[in-house]
């Protein structure tokens, strides 16, 4: 053994020791999976997918048993950006909701069918827009147009809607279109999928924990609650609070529709997911403090071991909502070079409002990002595989003691995975 086998053996032995043995072999495994193809899910794990593709969010979602979701699946003119945009992958050939419905096939245990959509609130990049489409067809006696959710559905089968203001459209206010929204086209969707397709639709409940379900077979330890929805958080005994209650006297017309976000918690065994659309928003209260709604949010979420960043982290996530997650992992979906802004990412790097180790997993950080704010220490939180955009792909085992973070390859359809990151799952207060 020369000197540089001598140092490297060292090295590794140094790196042996920080590690249990249950991590070494975790390690090993995962280092084993990179360069291959992502490996399909297996019954008895809950996956969460953040699919990337440079234009708008979407997340799919796995249960233990089988059961599968679509939250949100947007599309929009991400390239008419200009200098905001980010990398649109694979390319812009397609649609993004093309892409996501591709993504998701390669991935549901169901292949098309998928059980539960949920549009999480009322925004294009969320849901899609008649204004940049795959196609306009005539449907329902009128032009209806490929975009978002109604795109994807070209491709997949979706059982069930599940809406923040359905059938109404008038929770806490009646709806309204304009350049962002996408009242009409829901509407439109909604009416021939359920017309046509017979896809059931329900408005979400705040408070349940019985509405979105496992639909395929037991999973104990596994549930869902529904935490915000249209300006109101669900506290753990039950009780409601309108956040809103007041700008609805003030205000009467027109409400922050990222404010209406819906949110859950996810969870299993021990372990804590938390996702709540782009909830966010703030005003001045009668004597000159702000009001930041996320800091009400604070009071109902709890611990939650992987967090999705409300708002793609553009001014969101406030110090009291950062202390309360107290996250390991931190997920972000992005399509513009705005998102993950630096206080937000100051926040959530802040070892003063909760201790310990954490890393930031935006889909992308590209950069021109990296350039500006190089310097900043929050950048040691941010994986390097995250640089050049990846799906992100949160994995947790049956029984919830541990869970995995795999960054696959958004540049092409190989599932080639990246990295994986092991980690044990925190005991709650």
């Amino acid at each position: 053994m020369d000197r540089r086998d001598f140092l490297k053996t060292s090295a590794l032995a140094a790196a042996a020791a920080l590690l249990d043995w249950e991590d070494a072999l975790a390690a090993g495994r995962h280092s084993a999976a990179v360069g291959k193809p992502l490996k399909p899910w297996k019954k008895g794990e809950f996956q969460v997918h953040f699919i990337y593709t440079g234009v708008a969010e979407s997340l799919f979602l796995i249960f233990p048993d089988g059961t599968s979701m679509l939250l949100d699946c947007g599309d929009l003119n991400a390239l008419a950006r200009g200098e905001k945009a980010v990398p649109v992958l694979p390319h812009p050939g397609k649609l993004a909701s093309e892409w996501i419905a591709r993504y998701v096939e390669r991935v549901n245990p169901a292949g098309k069918h998928v059980d539960y959509m949920m549009l999480s609130h009322y925004h294009c990049d969320h849901g899609g827009t008649e204004k940049f489409h795959a196609g306009k067809l005539q449907r329902g006696g009128g032009d209806y147009f490929l975009s978002g959710f109604s795109h994807a559905a070209e491709f997949l089968d979706f059982d069930k809607a599940i809406d923040r203001c359905w059938p109404t459209y008038d929770d806490p206010i009646p709806l309204l279109d304009d350049s962002t929204m996408l009242l009409t086209h829901m509407r439109k969707f909604y009416d021939y999928m359920s017309k046509e397709r017979g896809m059931a639709i329900e408005k979400f409940r705040l408070g349940a924990t019985d509405q979105i379900i496992p639909l395929k077979g037991a999973c104990p330890g596994f549930s869902v609650r529904n935490i915000c929805a249209n300006g109101r958080i669900a506290y753990p005994d039950g009780s409601i609070r309108d956040l809103y209650a007041e700008r609805k006297k003030s205000h009467p017309e027109r409400l922050n529709e990222n404010g209406m976000s819906l949110g859950m918690v996810f969870s299993y065994g021990p372990f804590r997911f938390y996702t709540a659309g782009d909830f966010s928003d703030n005003w001045q209260l009668e004597d000159g403090s702000i009001f930041q709604i996320e800091d009400a949010m604070a009071e109902v979420c709890g611990p939650a071991d992987v967090a999705k960043i409300n708002h793609h982290g553009c001014f969101s996530m406030p110090e009291k909502l950062v202390s309360a997650l107290q996250s390991r992992v931190w997920v972000s979906c992005v399509w513009s070079q705005s998102h993950n802004a630096a206080p937000t990412l100051a926040r959530l790097s802040d070892r003063n409002l909760y201790p310990g180790d954490r890393i930031v997993c935006p889909g992308i950080f590209p950069a021109r990002r990296r350039e500006k704010d190089g310097k900043r220490s929050f950048m040691s939180d941010i994986r390097r595989e995250s640089y050049e955009g990846s799906h992100l792909v949160l994995t947790v085992p049956k029984g919830g003691k541990r869970y995995s973070i795999t960054y696959l390859s958004a540049a092409d359809e190989s599932m080639e995975v990246k990295s994986v990151l092991d980690f044990k799952t925190t005991v709650k207060p």
